[in-house]
């Protein structure tokens, strides 16, 4: 079995209900090919650096993904037709890195303090 992580970007108008049901189908298509999503993190909406198809912003939803090499090429075939998507990529990983919570809100790690010499 191979590891994957799978980050999709929806349009920014997409609504907190539908980007549940765009987690929960693309949940099914792994599943259905014998895949398994390790975990799913909803990193919200972010800036992109440039317009794509006339958006500012994106939904990012994020998959790590245990399985074969024909659970992404499904994934993808699917992902290429729906219209609520702006981009999408599959990156394989040797190893899952669950611990760490890149877009959480950070606790007290970014107050500075003042010294004085």
């Amino acid at each position: 079995m191979n590891l994957y992580e799978h980050t999709i970007i929806a349009r920014q108008d997409t609504s907190p209900s539908e980007l549940k049901q765009l987690t929960e189908k693309y949940s099914k298509i792994v599943e259905k090919n014998d895949g398994e999503v390790v975990k799913t993190e909803n990193w919200g909406l972010i800036n992109l650096s440039y317009l794509i198809k006339k958006n500012k912003k994106g939904s990012y939803i994020h998959f790590k993904i245990k399985g074969k090499g024909n659970v992404i090429h499904e994934l993808e075939k699917n992902e290429a037709i729906d219209k609520k998507l702006l981009r999408y990529l599959t990156v394989r990983v040797k190893k899952f890195d669950l611990k760490t919570n890149y877009f959480g809100k950070k606790e007290d790690s970014g107050k500075k303090e003042s010294v004085k010499n």
